[in-house]
């Protein structure tokens, strides 16, 4: 069994929650625009991580991240990229990959919207987490964790904070 502690869209921002809510995390999973490598750094020093880069993020965190990760945690097939959509609305190009990987996970941000969301017609779990980050048009700061054993994903929480502007 893995416990996995997920964020997108931190921004350079790292809310000191974070680190309460994952301390009992196995890994970190950072679904795109990370900000900096500092922040991501700041991650891994605190447990190992699993990141893609999204569409803010520099050459430095381009060059250390791929666009797309595809993995098994357990055995649970994962894909993660930044900008993705969500069932019934997914971006085009990242159709033909879902298609073509058969993910049972499939995580992605961008939107600062929080979702988890079944995909019946692809026999898949979508995760938004929200964002993290202070940056951008939400109200909410928002991350998740969860828990994978085998093919299981369960235990789904969510830590919700006001973003004060």
């Amino acid at each position: 069994m893995k416990k996995i502690g997920l964020l997108s869209d931190t921004h350079t921002y790292l809310h000191p929650k974070i680190f309460e809510f994952f301390k009992n995390c196995n890994e970190i999973w950072h679904a795109g625009d990370i900000g900096n490598l500092e922040t991501l750094n700041k991650l891994a020093a605190f447990k190992p991580v699993k990141a893609v880069y999204g569409n803010i993020d520099g050459e430095a965190v381009r060059s250390s991240n791929p666009e797309v990760q595809v993995f098994f945690c357990e055995k649970v097939k994962v894909m993660m990229i930044h900008i993705g959509g969500y069932p019934g609305r997914y971006d085009k190009r990242v159709l033909a990959l879902i298609e073509k990987e058969k993910p049972k996970l499939f995580i992605s941000g961008h939107s600062h919207i929080l979702k988890v969301m079944p995909d019946k017609n692809y026999d898949l779990l979508h995760i938004n987490p929200g964002a993290a980050g202070k940056f951008g048009l939400h109200h909410k700061i928002t991350f998740v964790r969860f828990k994978i054993a085998g093919m299981e994903i369960s235990d789904l929480e969510v830590m919700e904070l006001d973003r004060h502007f």
